[in-house]
């Protein structure tokens, strides 16, 4: 074999190498303890931050809003917040109506966010607690 073949083989095995090694450093979201959402109600134009834990439920107005589960971007990354969350108006005790179920992103509030006739909700923020 070439000088310059066994070159060019030994550039290729360093660049896959390199690319294997370098693809196995990404670095995974970060699992959540609790959610900072915004909410508003649009009739008595009150602006409120909900903390919620997740796998707990909490009411605003006529709203169930329960947290399945929250994950944050790490530092190095582009910043984000990923909430999966279910969202219930209760328009009469015996009548609940699933109004939102999926993923609300931070970065997105105006996709992924709850628009009511009389209620928004938005994620604003995961929250990631290292003991």
């Amino acid at each position: 074999m070439k000088l310059g073949n066994q070159i060019k083989i030994i550039l290729i095995i360093n660049f896959i190498f390199s690319f294997l090694i370098s693809y196995n450093l990404k670095a995974e979201n970060k699992l959540g303890n609790s959610v900072i959402l915004g909410a508003l109600d649009k009739i008595t134009a009150k602006f409120s931050d909900l903390n919620v834990e997740v796998g707990e439920s909490i009411n605003f107005g006529s709203l169930n809003i329960t947290i399945f589960e929250c994950q944050k971007r790490p530092p190095e990354e582009i910043p984000e917040d990923f909430i999966l969350l279910k969202i219930d108006d209760e328009i009469n005790k015996n009548n609940k109506i699933n109004v939102f179920s999926g993923w609300m992103l931070s970065s997105s509030p105006s996709l992924s966010s709850l628009e009511h006739s009389t209620y928004d909700v938005w994620a604003k923020e995961c929250i990631v607690s290292d003991f």
